[in-house]
């Protein structure tokens, strides 16, 4: 009779699952050694937990399917909170199996001990603690099924005495994923009404359509309306969109800021945008998305539709009258293509040696580093039609969401709701571990990598030949954006780096540092083409600036007294 450890990873293999991710250890061993035997699952040892939450989350956006990692008791499990928090927040189905004293010692205060149940409460749509073999496999039938139907977290608890007994049930029924649902038909007349009377539509698409792209697509002719797309949006929908132009916010452009304010009215379709502060509250406000707690969230809706996407636009589509005009279109696409062609400038390698980069580089780049522009762009030029991109938050978003195409077959992941550092280098070995003749690229900030920096070894271990790019600004670059831009001097945000691919290379990958723009296209093609893991430690200016869609004039006054300070106090 099997073991109740070997219950769980038997039916896990059963479920299609074929890594997981964590630490070895105490409670841990017999489901670990159950994973050795079983051949269909691969364990994947990592350095931190932390490090095997992200790469599960990572899998789940990716496939749809559930990621599992395993933390052992206490600190082991406590170690996967933050990856965890990151999948709750991206809707990603993963099942942590979390390590628990003997049954015999819980609630006695005994060394390591934690209540799973209590700390897992606000990140799980789940949470039980195994105490009794007549249990299983219910609580892990009840756990997935409930982490896949809600596209969240589920915390198992195995106590150190419960795995290694027999178990004497059979194995779990496991439910089907939903399906998609379709919108109201009086939604949908309701919605055709007002987009009909509109003169003026924008569109406001994420990820929630990333599967609905032909009807998007549809739509946005049907109505002649600029498309602006979120960042996860840009993930299925950016390539080969003629009516989309970029991303709004911080991390967006001036063209796709007048596209939403200066439209009359608004068509948001599977995206809970965060940003109330970037959207017009004057407008007539159409929302389309599964979740019904999105709709209205962040801007009123006039009309809310709880629906897939792709369903919904379909049901949209033979109602919706023709546009006559493609005049708001025009002048958007316009204004987002000049924007991209002074962009592009930037990324040119010999930018600082034309006239006007040589009065621009006294300004904002004195040493004559590499601009991260440069860098990104030689990515994008670089990179694999079905590439996937990981990317760390800060900087080293900025650069890609406004220098590479999420074109073709290409794949995006990052901490976009969550906002965690040190993300970019543990989602790149959970993408790389699926199929490791795919190219994964890491965008990683130097801060961020440095945080979980042991976890590069496991690249190594594993054969996951990633290649992560560091953008080596010797900076937490957002944070001194920030205070810069409230008036403050720059303070804390220094970094005092080592030599990150001489780190890399003691690590065991290919590495190489970057410190002039004409070597940087190069040095991405010899990563790239490497057949291992390999690391670019790229020297960029700290002192690039990002700035934003429509930068006020408070952030500029702020600037300017930042850098005002920044000058005084360097004389000191």
């Amino acid at each position: 009779m099997p073991n109740i450890a070997r219950t769980i990873v038997t039916a896990l293999g059963d479920l299609g699952v074929t890594q997981i991710w964590g630490v070895v250890g105490d409670a841990l061993n017999p489901i670990t050694d159950a994973i050795r035997d079983d051949k269909r699952l691969e364990w994947i040892g990592v350095r931190h937990e932390e490090v095997a939450a992200f790469a599960a989350g990572a899998q789940a956006q990716l496939t749809g399917t559930i990621g599992v990692c395993m933390g052992t008791v206490g600190p082991g499990s406590l170690h996967l909170i933050n990856g965890l928090y990151d999948a709750k927040k991206s809707h990603a189905p993963v099942l942590a199996i979390c390590g628990q004293v003997p049954t015999m010692s819980m609630g006695t205060d005994s060394f390591q001990e934690v209540n799973n149940d209590a700390v897992f409460a606000d990140v799980s749509v789940y949470r039980a603690t195994v105490t009794a073999p007549a249990q299983m496999p219910f609580l892990l039938q009840q756990a997935v099924n409930t982490a896949i139907a809600l596209n969240g977290v589920a915390v198992l608890t195995i106590p150190g005495d419960i795995g290694a007994m027999d178990a004497t049930e059979g194995a779990p029924h496991f439910a089907p994923s939903r399906g998609e649902s379709a919108a109201d038909p009086g939604d949908i007349d309701a919605v055709v009404a007002l987009l009909d009377d509109a003169e003026k539509v924008t569109m406001l698409v994420g990820k929630g359509a990333r599967e609905a792209r032909e009807e998007v697509l549809a739509v946005a002719e049907r109505l002649a309306a600029p498309m602006v797309l979120t960042l996860k949006g840009k993930d299925g929908l950016e390539g080969d969109n003629r009516f989309q132009v970029g991303q709004s916010g911080l991390i967006g452009n001036p063209a796709a800021h007048l596209a939403l304010h200066q439209a009359d009215t608004l068509l948001l379709v599977g995206t809970d945008f965060p940003y109330r502060d970037w959207l017009p509250h004057d407008k007539k406000v159409v929302q389309i998305d599964v979740r019904a707690e999105h709709i209205g969230r962040r801007v009123s809706a006039d009309i809310g539709v709880v629906a897939d996407a792709k369903n919904a636009l379909t049901q949209l589509l033979p109602k919706l009258s023709a546009k006559t005009s493609t005049k708001f279109l025009d002048h958007h696409r316009t204004e987002f293509e000049l924007w991209e062609a002074a962009q592009r400038r930037l990324s040119d390698p010999k930018h600082d040696s034309t006239l006007v980069g040589k009065v621009r580089k006294h300004l904002d780049n004195p040493d004559q580093l590499i601009r991260p522009e440069v860098v990104a762009a030689a990515i994008d030029e670089a990179a694999a039609d079905d590439a996937i991109f990981t990317s760390d938050t800060g900087m080293s978003t900025v650069w890609l969401s406004r220098f590479i195409r999420i074109r073709n077959e290409r794949r995006l992941l990052g901490s976009f709701n969550l906002g965690s550092m040190a993300n970019a280098m543990p989602q790149a070995l959970g993408a790389q571990a699926m199929d490791r003749s795919r190219q994964v690229i890491a965008l990683c900030g130097d801060g961020g990598l440095m945080m979980l920096l042991g976890d590069l070894r496991t690249a190594v271990t594993y054969n996951l030949p990633a290649t992560f790019v560091v953008f080596d600004n010797r900076r937490l670059g957002m944070v001194k954006l920030e205070q810069e831009q409230s008036g403050m001097a720059e303070f804390g945000t220094e970094l005092d780096n080592p030599d990150l691919a001489e780190v890399a290379r003691a690590l065991g990958l290919h590495s190489q540092r970057v410190t002039k723009p004409g070597d940087v296209a190069g040095a991405i093609d010899a990563a790239l083409a490497h057949p291992g893991p390999a690391l670019l430690d790229i020297l960029t200016n700290p002192d690039e600036i990002s700035v934003p869609a429509r930068p006020t004039a408070g952030q500029a006054w702020g600037f300017a007294i930042a850098k005002l300070t920044e000058t005084l106090s360097s004389r000191e």
